[in-house]
């Protein structure tokens, strides 16, 4: 499987926002998740960093 898990990072604190993510859409006002199950969110923030071997996607907030 290589769906990845999102995270909130802020400083040094990681929070979960959605697991098993298939997709991930960045736009002017946030950033879209999907996950493999067609659960989606909109967060509000941009792309901090990848984690491609831990598959895991860190957003840090607005």
């Amino acid at each position: 499987m290589c769906e990845a898990n999102a995270y909130f990072k802020e400083n040094e604190t990681q929070t979960l926002i959605m697991e098993a993510v298939d997709k991930v859409e960045p736009d002017e006002d946030g950033i879209r998740l999907v996950s493999i199950f067609g659960e989606q969110k909109f967060v509000k923030g941009h792309i901090h960093s990848l984690s491609l071997v831990d598959h895991k996607v860190f957003i840090a907030p607005a």
